[in-house]
């Protein structure tokens, strides 16, 4: 606002100057008119150009505007109080009560008030001089010194209001960002170490109940130990997976697709459920790796789920490019999900799987759907990527 203020200054400078130099005295005069021209023209114009830079010095040192304001005196005696020039006076205790708050409006307005009304006494004197000519000026003169105190005040205000929600705002990104965290560390740690620590559990009952018959088979027990040995150390590996990922600072560089396939073999080297998998890498785009590690985690929470609660015999995992859409589907030919499910439900119940695939989902900005599908039994997983990020998400 004060840049403003400046530059309007120029501007009636420029249309006074020619004024204030015909009505100067030849010689001397002229001189001295056209010095306070160029020096007032040039001081608006660097502080109109560099405030930033010249405004903390004008802050500090109110003698500077003072002297300004005696230097435009003389164009104002020169010019006359009729001309342009005139309302640059009023310019003096706007900026004043900006830059100096009331004090400086006060003492600026109370200034160049009297130097308007010594010019117009000077000029005009008569006895048919109308006072409220000569008043006019100098009323404006205070009017807009309370103006730029005001001003000073209302923006004052507003940059403490706007601190203020920035801090509030910068709170609750933070509030944000760690309730985000910790809704993955959940779904990380309930698609991986909570199952694994629950199959230990199942596998220490199977273990103890074996050992307790009264003629306990040898070879029995020990398959059901290396059971509980090898669950314990997936545990074990998960729980460190878990922590190279929080350490983590670059992503992996090992393609989706190729972690896909590793995924669905070992899934079907624990499990013994044959996985038929229709994915051609060569025909599909890479993903980066922000929005490969969900959907990586949304199919193989679709396995587990295939395995553990359907009691299917096959899973089917196609991947295809529909238009501009990246299509990722896994369908099981189990017993599916029981009729009206809803995410409310499971929540309140204790399952979170299929909430921490519809969130992943939304992470990664893809659409799911959860359903039967076009199939007549049976689970189907379709996973819709947008190759342009559209954040949608739907579960049926």
């Amino acid at each position: 606002m004060c840049r403003q203020v400046f530059g309007f200054r120029m501007a009636m400078i420029v249309l006074s100057a020619p004024a204030a130099l015909l009505n100067a005295a030849p010689g001397l005069g002229a001189r001295l008119v056209g010095a306070a021209v160029v020096v007032t023209f040039m001081v608006s114009y660097v502080l109109f150009r560099d405030w930033e830079r010249f405004g903390p010095l004008l802050l500090r040192h109110p003698s500077l505007l003072a002297a300004d304001t005696l230097f435009g005196s003389l164009l104002l005696i020169s010019a006359g109080p009729d001309t342009t020039l005139a309302y640059v006076s009023v310019c003096t205790p706007l900026l004043a009560g900006l830059v100096y708050s009331w004090r400086g409006a006060a003492c600026f307005a109370s200034l160049q008030s009297l130097i308007l009304l010594l010019v117009h006494a000077t000029l005009k004197a008569g006895p048919h001089a109308p006072v409220a000519e000569a008043l006019l000026l100098p009323g404006l003169c205070v009017i807009a010194g309370a103006m730029g105190s005001t001003l000073r005040n209302l923006m004052l205000r507003f940059g403490a209001a706007t601190q203020a929600l920035t801090s509030v705002q910068a709170r609750l990104a933070a509030t944000e960002a760690v309730s985000a965290e910790r809704a993955r560390l959940a779904r990380d740690m309930h698609d991986s170490v909570a199952k694994t620590l629950h199959g230990v559990a199942l596998a220490a009952d199977a273990l103890a109940t074996t050992a307790a018959a009264e003629n306990p088979d040898p070879a029995r027990v020990r398959e059901q130990a290396e059971l509980v040995s090898r669950s314990a150390r997936r545990a074990a590996a998960e729980s460190r997976e878990l922590l190279t990922d929080l350490r983590r600072h670059q992503p992996d560089d090992t393609s989706f697709w190729q972690e896909l396939s590793h995924r669905t073999a070992d899934f079907t080297r624990r499990t013994g459920l044959q996985v038929h998998t229709a994915v051609s890498p060569a025909a599909l785009p890479p993903l980066p790796p922000a929005l490969a590690r969900p959907v990586l985690a949304i199919a193989t929470e679709a396995l587990e789920n295939a395995h553990r609660h359907a009691s299917a015999t096959r899973v089917d995992v196609r991947a295809t490019v529909d238009g501009r859409l990246l299509r990722l589907t896994i369908h099981d030919d189990g017993t599916g999900l029981p009729p009206g499910t809803c995410l409310e439900e499971l929540r309140d119940a204790g399952h979170f799987g299929l909430l921490g695939m519809v969130e992943r989902a939304a992470q990664a900005g893809a659409r799911i759907r959860i359903g039967k599908g076009s199939h007549e039994r049976g689970t189907e997983v379709r996973l819709d990527i947008p190759l342009s990020a559209t954040p949608t998400t739907e579960t049926e």
